[in-house]
């Protein structure tokens, strides 16, 4: 019997295909797992901003707030209804397009009726919309989110009836026409 050392090309090349068939299983699992955590976070986040605008109005007796940098956090100093504080600067930055909060932008309407983008006393924001869309469809998530001063987040999970279009317009006009609650 003859010494061995080592294992032979056919034993390596059948370790190599196991391995590529266990990869091929689990990477889209990964995939899909990532897209339901954006999701879930996306969820979270529009639950964050709804707590914030009744925390801004009833700390600062002028509605909800202006625009979602409103809800954010002050440069320097203490909070004011200008930054108040009440979301994370992530999030308060997630409107632009290069900054994504886990895979999602977000849409901020205020009243246009109201104080629009500067709420006072006087003009309070009476109402106001977020919309949260993936920042890449299929790729980082499916479904969009909505909430508005009802606080009632509502979930799009085919994005078929998304009102990005018409901002401004609440998440449900009653008939669940826009976004069914979640």
């Amino acid at each position: 019997m003859k010494n061995q050392k080592g294992f032979s090309l056919i034993e390596l090349l059948i370790v190599v295909a196991i391995i590529l068939i266990i990869a091929a299983i689990a990477i889209p699992n990964l995939l899909r797992s990532r897209m339901a955590a954006n999701e879930a976070s996306a969820a979270g986040s529009a639950r964050t901003i709804a707590t914030a605008n009744v925390t801004y109005s009833t700390t600062y007796n002028q509605g909800f707030a202006g625009s979602l940098a409103d809800l954010g956090p002050p440069l320097g100093g203490s909070a004011t209804s200008a930054f108040a504080d009440l979301i994370d600067s992530q999030l308060a930055a997630a409107t632009a397009i290069t900054t994504p909060k886990s895979g999602y932008f977000f849409t901020y309407t205020p009243d246009p009726a109201g104080g629009g983008a500067t709420p006072s006393p006087a003009t309070p924001n009476q109402t106001y919309t977020v919309v949260g869309v993936p920042a890449s469809p299929n790729v980082t998530g499916v479904s969009h989110f909505c909430v508005d001063q009802t606080n009632v987040v509502c979930k799009d999970p085919a994005a078929a009836n998304a009102i990005a279009s018409n901002p401004g317009v609440a998440c449900d006009d009653g008939s669940g026409t826009y976004f069914p609650p979640m």
